[in-house]
């Protein structure tokens, strides 16, 4: 493992252990809305103070950057994008990578407006390559709405960059589809997606850190069951 690819392993278990921290990633027993029972929650609206959300948009600017994506612009779809988009052009603008490089962003409202500027787009113009940002995917609804906005406008979609991959195939705690939402995101849009971290990661901390071992087991099962 080289340096570059060293140091990328260990901003995502950076990023594990802040989750871990600010209680936005939880172990134990937690039902989610497919029924199904998972070992591990996630809940990135509790990154919902200036300093944690100035750390996340850090973590999701070296994901970017890291990434080698070219890109123009960000989109945040409303409303957990916009705050994600805003503070992340805000770390892009003091990236070291990027030397100094001015990121624009835009976001979308969910309902028109028919006054002032009108519309339901906020900021930048769309132009260019832009990535769309967001917590995590589920569904990939999000994604196709924000794919549409973006290609009406003339632009370009070039990546989705999210914080967390669960890297778990679709469906209910039955039935099991044969490919994560990040994965169908991929192949119908043809778009990479970068997540700052992912279930594997998640994992590689259990493995080494014995503070959380009890739960390396029913982790290590449910990807069994469900993993994509």
């Amino acid at each position: 493992m080289n340096n570059t690819t060293q140091q990328e392993a260990q901003q995502r278990r950076d990023f594990v252990r802040f989750a871990l921290e600010l209680g936005v990633l939880r172990f134990g027993q937690f039902e989610t809305k497919s029924g199904r029972l998972s070992p591990y929650f996630f809940n990135a609206g509790l990154f919902n103070s200036g300093k944690s959300l100035g750390e996340l948009a850090g973590f999701y600017a070296d994901a970017l950057v890291n990434s080698g994506v070219e890109f123009d612009m960000l989109f945040g779809p409303a409303y957990k994008g916009i705050s994600l988009a805003a503070a992340t052009s805000i770390a892009l603008a003091n990236h070291p990578g990027l030397a100094g490089r001015d990121v624009p962003y835009a976001f979308d409202r969910k309902e028109p407006k028919d006054h002032g500027e009108g519309g339901v787009l906020v900021g930048a113009p769309l132009t260019g390559k832009v990535v769309i940002i967001d917590d995590v995917i589920t569904a990939g609804t999000s994604v196709r709405h924000s794919v549409d906005i973006i290609e009406s406008q003339g632009a370009k979609p070039a990546a989705v960059l999210i914080a967390l991959d669960r890297m778990e195939r679709g469906g209910n705690h039955e039935e099991v589809t044969a490919h994560s939402a990040v994965q169908e995101v991929e192949q119908k849009y043809g778009l990479p997606v970068i997540s700052i971290a992912s279930l594997s990661d998640i994992m590689a901390l259990l493995e080494e850190d014995e503070q959380f071992a009890e739960y390396k087991s029913s982790v290590a099962a449910y990807r069994e069951k469900y993993g994509a």
